[in-house]
């Protein structure tokens, strides 16, 4: 089936006969259009390797006076993250309403208090990028929605209205928040559906012409240098009154129809998509491994990870990543602990039992963590993300554990993650060693607010030149961390990977190159305590093993060693 004839399919499942009929040339003339102003990105083929690592940060993450965040950022990256990551994910930079960027006004600006087009061009220059396509929602203060709100076509079939009286009850509901929002239009009073927030309007795709100018968005992005676009809330795109309106059929389809696009136009754009839900609805995003999503968060991983070092077990995380399986090796996780937003809970559910997830959430509040909560059928309510920066979550702010132990159970969390198969993702944060903003929830009405503090460049800088300082000790060895993966193509994200259980205290990982040639064994410590292992390097079919981090040390034949509290220990393995 040629192209044609599959964006022809997946209009006509999504729409009615005529809509569908009336779509395709518009479609069609759009994407050709598109391909005349840019031929050379057609040429570009998608490229992932060991060495892809994303920082998650703001436009405004570090500021100075007298510059504008976007070019302070840009500066502070080059001097400090080059050789580090290779990519910057950049939370939405649009002009915004609320929720730190995510109600988007306008889809085609750069919010010029962080500073211009111009300014990202400058940062793409240095590193690949990863633009938000929230496209599942727009900002009440938006130019459609005005005009929603004067009744003017097109604009007043772009959102859904909703009577009130409807049973809306089989909803799943990612917040304890009213679905419907009442609004008063020129033609009367209206409720739209709101899944986020009041100021959050959904779209309605079932209109084509929303599809349309979604689709103009990204291939704007596309345009504006983005390698990596990320789906937000992309699991509850589509709406069906009567259904839960969450990973519908209809949402997978317009997925495959970025895909298809992107794949004709700019082949080595990647899609990702970010759906905060348990983990085999996550995973369907993958589609069949060549039609839908090149990345999808792996969601469950923090909460396992934080589950793994609170409890110095890793035999839950050990089982679930031995469980772990990609559709094809065109595919891969985009692995992260944290985030600008909270830590999921969700994903972590089947995995983990009910009692585990009660653990996780009193030490979270022991720690000074907020929690966050859903809405069920019901009407009751359920815990659906902790929100604390991950270094609180490991260590409380109060605890009066050595700074090197609380450093040395982060790093570990971090290299686990680093470890597996996929592209990392490390927020700013974490990278640079933040502590929880505690006041920043009530100065904003938010939880999330608590791991979103916006920085001093002066002061970070300061205490990133200072060996002593919590800054300069988990940056300096996080940046060795991501140079040493970035060196071998046994962590590369199209790889595989083994689990290698040793002591129920140390998650063993072994990880091949995509064609077997590197070999990696990854060792943590996740306890306390001092933790013997002992292992036989013929079990690996090796007769060597070399400590990345120390290449003069290195074990031959049988190997009995103590692994430190929370020690990282990861050997090059010959054949």
């Amino acid at each position: 089936m040629n192209f044609a004839e599959q964006i022809r399919g997946k209009l006509q499942f999504l729409y009615p006969p005529e809509q569908a009929a009336h779509l395709f040339p518009v479609l069609m003339e759009r994407i050709g259009a598109f391909q005349s102003r840019h031929p050379e990105l057609s040429e570009k083929k998608p490229q992932l390797s060991q060495a892809d690592a994303l920082l998650i940060t703001y436009g405004d993450q570090v500021t100075e006076p007298g510059a504008l965040p976007l070019q302070s950022f840009g500066e502070f990256a080059s001097r400090h993250l080059t050789g580090v990551v290779s990519g910057v994910h950049a939370l939405p930079f649009y002009p915004s309403s609320s929720d730190d960027g995510f109600s988007v006004i306008d889809y085609y600006q750069v919010d010029p208090n962080l500073g211009s087009w111009e300014d990202i061009h400058r940062l793409g220059g240095k590193f690949r990028l990863m633009f938000d396509a929230v496209i599942n929602h727009v900002s009440a203060q938006s130019s459609w929605f005005k005009a929603f709100l004067r009744a003017q076509p097109p604009y007043s079939d772009y959102f859904h209205t909703v009577d009130p009286a409807v049973d809306l009850s089989e909803v799943v509901r990612p917040r304890a928040l009213p679905l419907l929002t009442r609004v008063t239009t020129s033609s009367g009073e209206k409720h739209v559906w709101t899944t986020f927030s009041s100021d959050q309007i959904d779209l309605n795709y079932a209109n084509p012409q929303v599809l349309l100018e979604i689709l103009d968005i990204l291939l704007f992005y596309v345009a504006q240098g983005t390698e990596f676009i990320r789906l937000d809330a992309i699991a509850f795109l589509w709406k069906e009154i009567g259904t839960p309106c969450v990973h519908l059929p209809q949402t997978h389809q317009v997925i495959q129809l970025f895909r298809l696009v992107m794949d004709a136009v700019a082949p080595h754009v990647m899609l990702v998509t970010e759906t905060n839900v348990p983990h085999a609805d996550n995973i369907s995003y993958f589609g069949d491994g060549t039609n839908e999503a090149q990345m999808v968060y792996n969601f469950a991983l923090p909460p396992l990870t934080l589950h793994t070092l609170q409890t110095a077990n890793a035999a839950a995380l050990s089982e679930w990543v031995e469980s772990l399986s990609l559709p094809t090796r065109q595919v891969t996780f985009f692995n992260f602990l944290a985030s600008h937003d909270g830590i999921g809970l969700n994903p972590a559910r089947g995995i983990l039992s009910e009692a585990e997830i009660a653990a996780i959430i009193a030490k979270t509040q022991s720690h000074g963590g907020l929690v966050s909560y859903k809405q069920n059928p019901d009407v009751s309510r359920s815990p659906y993300e902790l929100n604390l920066n991950y270094f609180d979550a490991l260590s409380s702010p109060e605890s009066p554990e050595p700074e090197h132990i609380q450093v040395g159970r982060f790093i570990a969390a971090h290299a686990i993650m680093l470890s597996l198969v996929g592209v990392p993702g490390v927020y700013f944060h974490s990278l640079f060693g933040s502590r929880g903003w505690k006041e920043g929830p009530a100065l904003s009405g938010h939880n999330r607010a608590i791991n979103r503090q916006k920085l001093s460049r002066r002061l970070v800088e300061s205490e990133l030149a200072d060996p002593a300082s919590l800054r300069y000790k988990v940056f300096s060895r996080l940046k060795k961390l991501l140079r040493l993966r970035g060196e071998r193509a046994a962590f590369h994200p199209f790889g595989e990977q083994q689990v290698v259980e040793l002591h129920p205290a140390v998650f063993g990982l072994l990880r091949f190159s995509p064609d077997g040639a590197s070999r990696a064994l990854c060792l943590h410590n996740v306890s306390p305590q001092e933790t013997p292992i002992d292992f036989s390097l013929t079990k690996f079919e090796s007769k060597s093993a070399t400590d990345m981090s120390h290449p003069q040390v290195e074990f031959r034949g049988e190997v009995a060693l103590k692994l430190r509290p929370y020690q990282v220990l990861w050997l090059d393995l010959d054949r």
